[in-house]
């Protein structure tokens, strides 16, 4: 429980979960949510084959070392760094540099350019927007026809980008800098996808395109797609890192939020922003309080509340000041069976966590409600 003194340490994102699909830096992102106060559910829905291993980035790398581009885009810093660290392990490194000294080099954004430096190379040209379209758009007015361009994927799509240079004239050759494949133990992915139908998370967070992908394949395998896509499209906020990672939702018709800068800091920032102004708040009984999906703020006291009494606690949130009769209650309580007795049970251990009795009232032989402060009878009297 949490006391008065305790009123102004916790976070933004007290109260709710968030689930995490990222396979690369998800120890960062959680660290980043879980400082602000969330719960967080981690399910990698990829992993990365590490660059040393990767069989096809050695081909591609030797390649580029024996016909030199004219062209080399680089996309991301850690995919650029891990390619002249991969380079360096198989004793191509000094050559790959060396090619990479005489070719147009683009930079996709500062960080980019960072990593291009700090490998002793110069890059061309880099947008200030960190938009692989600019990338492309200086490239077609530059001319492609009959160039090699050598592209660093990362992982994610380009829409576009290599069937545009191709249909230009281009000779493009992708360097796959990390490959992503199926996670080695499907269970957390299995544990994020019942966590998402059951509504146990309030937003679900995305950093890369094929991490989406991948959830929502295996959504499809368990038959529970559409359930997930109703879960995305009402109940849990899907945000995602940038408009790339958000593709495969989009393709299926799932709106999602994103912030302006395409970093992990600003997707938690939007996320303190999103969430506490989703959450229900209401007048009650002289108190303000606040639903959120795990806990309830009662004057801006953090209480944590059972599964079984936030089920409640919606349930009559729906209908603030109205009387909710117990077999609906019932209903409310996940996996209750036929027995009105959970609900008293429930809702006493409720009235505990809540640390007010008397935001609940019992209405005999009818059931109970919010006691919604008269003042605001008016406002929910039609709800």
């Amino acid at each position: 429980m949490y006391d008065t003194q305790q009123q102004s340490e916790h976070g933004p994102l007290a109260g709710f979960t968030v689930g995490v699909t990222a396979a690369r830096r998800a120890d960062e992102l959680g660290a980043l949510l879980q400082r602000r106060g969330a719960a967080v559910l981690h399910a990698p829905a990829l992993r990365i084959v590490p660059l040393a291993d990767d069989s096809e980035l050695l081909a591609a790398t030797k390649e580029i070392i024996q016909r030199t581009p004219d062209v080399v885009v680089a996309t991301t810093a850690i995919g650029f760094r891990g390619w002249i660290e991969a380079a360096d392990g198989w004793g191509l490194g000094e050559d790959l540099l060396e090619r990479l000294r005489g070719v147009e080099l683009l930079a996709r954004g500062p960080k980019v350019k960072g990593a291009v430096r700090a490998a002793g190379l110069n890059e061309e040209w880099s947008p200030s927007s960190e938009s692989m379209a600019e990338v492309l758009d200086r490239l077609l007015e530059e001319g492609v026809d009959g160039r090699r361009v050598a592209v660093q994927l990362h992982g994610e799509p380009l829409p576009g980008f290599v069937e545009s240079l191709r249909a230009a004239g281009a000779e493009v050759l992708g360097v796959p800098v990390y490959r992503w494949l199926p996670p080695e133990d499907i269970g957390p992915v299995d544990r994020l996808l019942d966590a998402t139908v059951s509504r146990g998370l309030d937003a679900l967070t995305f950093t890369s395109a094929p991490a989406a992908a991948s959830l929502l394949s295996r959504a499809e395998e368990r038959g529970l797609l559409p359930e997930v896509l109703t879960a995305l499209n009402h109940d849990i906020l899907p945000a995602c890192v940038g408009p790339v990672t958000a593709l495969p939702l989009q393709a299926l018709g799932v709106d999602t939020v994103q912030p302006e800068r395409f970093r992990l800091g600003p997707l938690v920032q939007l996320l303190c922003q999103e969430l506490p102004g989703r959450a229900r708040s209401l007048p009650i009984a002289g108190h303000q309080v606040e639903i959120r999906g795990h806990a309830v703020l009662v004057d801006g006291v953090l209480r944590p509340v059972p599964p079984a009494g936030m089920s409640l606690l919606r349930a009559l949130s729906r209908r603030p000041g109205w009387v909710v009769p117990r077999a609906e209650l019932l209903r409310a309580l996940p996996g209750a069976g036929r027995d009105e007795h959970a609900v008293e049970t429930a809702m006493a251990r409720l009235r505990t966590a809540l640390g007010a009795p008397k935001l609940i009232q019992t209405v005999v032989k009818r059931g109970y409600r919010l006691a919604l402060d008269p003042a605001a009878d008016a406002k929910y009297a039609d709800a």
